[in-house]
């Protein structure tokens, strides 16, 4: 298996997309624990302060690789539905889908780096991991809700 060409260009175009879209997730989850009532709410509020600060951390780590690629990190944050639903189901529903959906740029950062660098494929991975796992645990956390 031979290492192929690096399109610089595209891959920094879907790190400034992840890095929009994380920043928005800070957005999202900080909004989310602002909303959160009834008897679970301190757990929940918990869980969901961990989720924006741990959004900040992969906001700041994809556009770390934008600047080492050259390339210049965006300052936009991605549109954020504002759905007005706001019971405890529904932000775990909404926290799942954006978890879902940050999961499929990984995998589309993924298939622009396979095979091309070694460092940047390795990151894709281990990112992929933790979105995988953040959806099995909001799946877990939404079990109860009728």
């Amino acid at each position: 298996m031979g290492m192929k060409e690096m399109d610089t260009n595209k891959v920094c175009a879907i790190l400034n997309e992840i890095m929009e879209y994380e920043l928005a997730g800070v957005v999202r989850y900080t909004h989310s624990a602002l909303m959160v009532s009834g008897p679970y709410r301190i757990p929940i509020v918990t869980f969901l302060k961990e989720q924006a600060t741990e959004s900040l951390l992969h906001a700041q780590q994809a556009g770390e690789l934008i600047v080492g690629l050259d390339r210049h990190p965006s300052q936009r944050i991605s549109k954020i539905e504002e759905t007005n639903r706001h019971s405890i189901k529904d932000i775990l529903e909404e926290g799942l889908e954006h978890e879902l959906y940050a999961l499929s740029l990984y995998k589309k950062l993924l298939d622009s780096v396979e095979n091309a660098s070694i460092y940047l494929e390795e990151y894709a991975r281990g990112m992929i991991g933790e979105e995988e796992q953040h959806s099995l645990e909001l799946k877990a956390m939404l079990k109860d809700f009728g």
